[in-house]
């Protein structure tokens, strides 16, 4: 077995996934970290579980508090999920993302998200003695999220050397993988698909709905299906077209 442990952080996104499925593919005994923070798309958490069974992480953990109880975005409150209006008569993909791109930062972002999930993955690296902490972040084909940017990256890992017992006492350094941070989604597709990384059980859609059951597949259970216009749909699409793939998760 690998003495070599990471901390992942996993949404279940495709992202996180396939941060996962690299970290494994690197030789570390992956420890992997989800959060329920009241989003709106908790859906994610069922797709986060889902993908650390199927990669064989050495422990799953959820950790569970209320954003919602802050507020300040639409992940978070009942502000609405802004949508591409249509993407039927020439507008497609790529017009709906410039459409989505046109504000600053988008009400998706979630206030200081990244920092308190690398914060809770720093506490737990240091309790399992474990250097690397693996965050699904990248720079190219993202939602304009400050926490998502090299600079915020390297300050992060800056701060947790100088902020931890066992860094002060020269034990261990701590280092912030971002090992997608400047690839195309096209790109990460690609790469989690080399990697054997099974696309269907992963989740992106920020404002899913329950099926009807005559759009159940499989079992009369309640299941929920992506939107298809939100930000992050658009990207998941966009990624898939370009990598010259269809997406498991909408066969």
């Amino acid at each position: 077995m690998s003495n070599k442990k990471a901390v992942v952080l996993l949404s279940g996104g495709i992202d996180s996934s396939t941060t996962a499925a690299i970290a494994r593919a690197e030789g570390y005994e992956i420890y992997a970290l989800s959060f329920d923070y009241a989003q709106r798309h908790r859906r994610e958490l069922l797709s986060a579980g889902m993908v650390a069974e199927s990669l064989g992480v050495k422990k799953h953990l959820v950790i569970g508090f209320d954003l919602r109880a802050i507020g300040g975005s639409a992940l978070t409150s009942e502000t609405e999920v802004p949508k591409a209006e249509d993407m039927s008569e020439g507008n497609g993909i790529t017009e709906g993302l410039k459409e989505q791109r046109a504000g600053e930062i988008p009400v998706t972002y979630v206030p200081a998200r990244n920092t308190i999930f690398l914060s809770f993955g720093l506490s737990w690296a240091e309790v399992l003695e474990a250097p690397d902490i693996f965050i699904g972040a990248n720079a190219v084909d993202y939602s304009g999220y400050p926490d998502c940017r090299p600079e915020y990256l390297r300050a992060f890992e800056e701060m947790a050397n100088l902020a931890t017992k066992v860094s002060v006492e020269g034990k261990l350094r701590f280092r912030i993988n971002a090992p997608l941070l400047y690839m195309t989604k096209a790109e990460i597709i690609r790469r989690g698909t080399e990697l054997g990384l099974d696309y269907s059980l992963t989740w992106s859609c920020y404002d899913p709905r329950e099926a009807r059951p005559e759009e159940r597949k499989t079992s009369s259970s309640p299941v929920h299906i992506p939107c298809g216009r939100c930000d992050s749909c658009l990207f998941r699409a966009k990624g898939f077209e370009e990598a010259g793939l269809e997406d498991p998760l909408l066969r």
